[in-house]
């Protein structure tokens, strides 16, 4: 029997995966990771020039992204299908080979992986390798600490409704939002509403070469990348008096 090793690779920068990852990556006979169709993928990215020479690929194109919206009842039909498919491949693969599955930041922490863990339970072994999360390696690229003393950090989707995004930004200290892409002006209007628009930062590829670091305030209403994260810093709650 072979297992499906999850190897988590880190924010973008080969640089920052672990030595496990690396050790993993490196002796992969067998890898899979997913893209969009036509794209490498940021994972297979990561890895570019660390794969042996004779190694097989299995890319797992996604059959959607932002064609159609992410709540309509077709795009939970083609994703579920696409995931029991590739579940399945994996599965009678794993039977007799390893198969290390790339995914970029950390598999535990909104990994597509998970879409597969949950499919795979039960059926092969698996193996999950931790990864710096993306938005790590982006609060480091601000050079400032994201939490102090007793700040609340709260994790946001810029896919949640307005209202709901301008009532947890009021009620946390450090805010980081994600997928934010196409929500950019939504999460924008909130955090404005919600008075925080002033300290919050726009990190753009964070730790990738061609990164951009820049106060979102300070910055025009298109659209940022798929790769992007904001983030607001907390301040230290009662941090003189913990000290």
């Amino acid at each position: 029997m072979g297992r499906i090793i999850c190897c988590g690779l880190g924010p973008g920068d080969p640089d920052l995966m672990s030595v496990r990852a690396d050790r993993t990556v490196r002796a992969a006979k067998h890898v899979a990771y997913f893209r969009k169709k036509g794209q490498l993928g940021q994972a297979r990215r990561i890895v570019e020039g660390l794969l042996v020479a004779d190694v097989s690929e299995y890319p797992m194109e996604y059959p959607v992204t932002t064609e159609i919206a992410f709540d309509s009842p077709d795009y939970a039909q083609l994703l579920g299908s696409f995931y029991d498919e590739w579940a399945e491949r994996l599965a009678r693969l794993a039977r007799a080979i390893d198969v290390v599955v790339l995914c970029e930041g950390d598999p535990y922490f909104y990994g597509s992986f998970m879409h597969l863990h949950s499919r795979l339970q039960g059926r092969v072994e698996i193996e999950v390798i931790a990864g710096i999360p993306g938005m790590a390696g982006c609060w480091n690229s601000v050079g400032q600490p994201i939490a102090l003393g007793d700040d609340v950090t709260t994790v946001l989707m810029g896919t949640l409704p307005e209202a709901e995004l301008e009532e947890r930004m009021r009620s946390s200290d450090a805010l980081v939002v994600m997928k934010t892409g196409r929500n950019l002006r939504k999460i924008r209007r909130a955090l404005a509403s919600a008075g925080r628009l002033d300290d919050a930062w726009l990190v753009e590829r964070g730790t990738m070469p061609d990164q951009r670091v820049a106060r979102l305030a300070e910055i025009g209403e298109a659209d940022c990348p798929y790769f992007a994260i904001v983030l607001v810093h907390g301040q230290g709650r009662r941090r003189e008096a913990a000290e």
